[in-house]
């Protein structure tokens, strides 16, 4: 499948997005194949950090952050070409965790940490964010971890899961109940000692993340996040995610589409290419509608992006459809695939995977169309 500059324009899309795809989908081709991340499925790490140098010379980690603090000075909507690229080519970089602590300490940060950190997270810092609980909440206001004031600064206790690229954190955010009301602390993660930390299994291998025990955890006082401004940072950090999440499945519905129309066109059953039976064609180009749909909500999501309002409505949208999108996709080149679709030695795991990962980032789906329910209807 090819991009159609003229197509894309005519959707409200920047000639900045434009120009960011076509690199974008050089760069990612060049740096990732399906050989090289099912390489890295058994590495510690789980990326290429000669890859993430690699993009943070060119300039993606500051593309949505302002010139002042080091960055590029566009808006988030020009990270969706970018991520919809990496997540063509599977990467695994920690692209999303970094963009969204960059954004997450513009909205909230001090003045201070914003001089301090978003500098380093254009120029390559990494950073994750600690804000997933046991309680399985995909509201962020939903925390039962805690924070009180000590003469050294904050003392924390209880424990955050799903924090994910840890060990190759710089900075980290978390979630707690200060005075009980939920704040944000902003740190480097070589505060959070090994010992606290313990590595979870993901059924998206490709992807690395940790649990984080807090108790006994001490954080300096420069750590606190302006409160005044939590409800503001939660609610960007959410729309954020879901909307670089939705660009990372819309990416790898489109690999996803593209495997499995290659087998279709190659294998022979009963002496003919099994892509010319109508019960395989007409399931594919349904796959191929949603595809379609999912990236054109994408894109109008990343252009109404900063509008009150609808902006939230149109990220939420493109989060379901983009979640569908894949989740139907693979589920049918699993089942093309016959018996060994079922194996993992088949790519379409691979995807099937990614779309269930990323049901549990922010959001899935029902609890997507609930919160649009809450803002259309209510």
């Amino acid at each position: 499948m090819s991009f159609d500059p003229q197509a894309l324009g005519r959707l409200g899309i920047t000639e900045e997005q434009v120009e960011l795809m076509d690199v974008a989908e050089n760069v990612c081709r060049d740096k990732s194949d399906i050989t090289k991340v099912r390489a890295q499925l058994d590495d510690d790490r789980g990326f290429d950090l000669d890859d993430w140098r690699e993009i943070a010379a060119l300039g993606w980690l500051g593309i949505a952050l302002p010139e002042t603090y080091g960055g590029v000075g566009l808006s988030l909507a020009e990270d969706v070409p970018v991520m919809e690229q990496m997540g063509r080519r599977m990467m695994a970089l920690p692209f999303i965790t970094s963009t969204v602590v960059a954004q997450a300490i513009l909205a909230g940060g001090t003045e201070a940490q914003k001089t301090t950190y978003l500098p380093k997270l254009a120029k390559g810092t990494i950073g994750t964010l600690a804000l997933s609980e046991l309680n399985g909440s995909y509201d962020l206001h939903k925390v039962d971890a805690t924070a009180h004031v000590t003469s050294d600064g904050f003392k924390l206790s209880g424990k955050k899961v799903v924090v994910q690229n840890l060990d190759a954190a710089d900075v980290v955010i978390i979630s707690a109940k200060l005075d009980a009301q939920v704040s944000l602390f902003v740190f480097d993660a070589a505060l959070c000692p090994p010992s606290k930390r313990r590595r979870e299994k993901l059924i998206d291998e490709t992807k690395r993340s940790y649990e984080i025990n807090l108790n006994g955890l001490v954080l300096p006082q420069t750590a606190l996040m302006d409160q005044g401004s939590t409800a503001a940072a939660l609610a960007h950090i959410d729309l954020c995610a879901n909307l670089l999440g939705a660009a990372e499945l819309v990416g790898a519905t489109q690999t996803c589409l593209d495997y499995t129309l290659d087998y279709l066109k190659t294998r022979k059953q009963f002496g003919k290419i099994i892509g010319s039976y109508q019960a395989l064609k007409h399931p594919i180009v349904d796959a191929y509608i949603g595809y379609e749909k999912a990236r054109s909500l994408l894109y109008a999501a990343a252009y109404s992006f900063d509008e009150q309002g609808k902006g939230e409505v149109a990220t939420r949208m493109a989060k379901v459809a983009a979640s569908r999108a894949l989740s139907f996709a693979a589920d049918r080149s699993i089942q093309f695939h016959g018996g060994f679709g079922f194996t993992y030695a088949c790519d379409a795991q691979l995807y099937r995977r990614r779309a269930i990962f990323h049901d549990s980032q922010f959001g899935d789906v029902r609890w997507q169309k609930a919160k649009l329910a809450d803002i259309l209807f209510n």
